[in-house]
């Protein structure tokens, strides 16, 4: 009887949530610094610090609606997006959106400096796609020791203000063939190709004007040759003609982040 109890009480007790834990951390995908370089602000980093950084970064998968951060809610990760394409949205209280910017490879979102920081807008992906996270706790402890990646951030922010400026003046002062070609544009920047996957609703939902009006503009632009659309696909034929067509609501913006990307290539 003693010598059964003996045995029970010295059976070793089984190690599951360890081994599990194990396995989760084995099978994170490992941060290289290639493809770190696929998201500009990170490419733009000195090797040693962008190295220095992949302890805490993350390969993610960010899907079609995902919801990065909410109005009013602490940020706990940033993210650096590589090839998906994140939407800033303005959400009122009857539940109507404005997009006020759009961030894709040239640019990180979440950025929050201050510990209990919320935020003052809400983050969606809009094309579904790829890019690296952190957690702004993180983040904080790199920014605070100075060099390049300060230095970025606050460059980026300067161009990512102009985007929500000329944003706010373009809903006031464009036509909705402007406002569309605007915001084709900043797409078709941050996409591989010049076709992308949008339904006309979406398109009105994002820039706050009915959806009879988006289809009629798109309409103009694609007997004027600028555009096809087809079924949720639209192709831009002539991005020259496009640019144009927007005017000054897509060029100050444009030229800010081409600021931008030549401070980002003297770093």
């Amino acid at each position: 009887m003693n010598n059964t109890q003996v045995n029970a009480t010295t059976k070793p007790a089984r190690a599951l949530p360890v081994a599990t834990k194990a396995l989760k951390v084995a099978s994170r995908p490992a941060v290289t610094y290639t493809g770190a370089q696929q998201n500009e602000l990170l490419a733009a980093l000195p090797r040693e610090v962008l190295e220095s950084l992949f302890e805490h970064l993350e390969m993610v998968q960010l899907p079609f609606g995902k919801e990065v951060f909410e109005f009013g809610k602490t940020m706990e990760y940033v993210h650096f997006p590589t090839t998906a394409i994140i939407s800033l949205l303005y959400v009122m209280e009857d539940g109507a959106t404005t997009e006020i910017a759009v961030i894709g490879h040239e640019g990180v979102a979440g950025v929050s400096l201050f510990d209990g920081e919320r935020a003052m807008c809400s983050a969606v992906v809009q094309a579904a796609g790829y890019g690296y996270r952190m957690k702004t706790e993180h983040l904080r402890a790199a920014f605070a020791r100075g060099g390049a990646l300060p230095a970025l951030l606050m460059r980026y922010n300067t161009a990512l203000f102009a985007q929500m400026a000329q944003n706010a003046v373009g809903g006031r002062h464009s036509s909705i063939e402007q406002k569309l070609c605007r915001w084709l544009l900043d797409r078709l920047d941050r996409s591989p190709s010049n076709s992308l996957k949008v339904t006309q609703e979406m398109i009105s939902i994002m820039l706050g004007v009915r959806r009879e009006s988006i289809t009629a503009a798109a309409g103009k632009l694609q007997d004027e040759g600028l555009i096809t659309y087809r079924r949720g696909n639209i192709t831009v034929l002539d991005r020259s003609g496009l640019e144009a067509y927007a005017g000054e609501c897509y060029k100050v913006a444009k030229t800010e982040f081409d600021r931008l990307r030549l401070d980002v290539a003297r770093c």
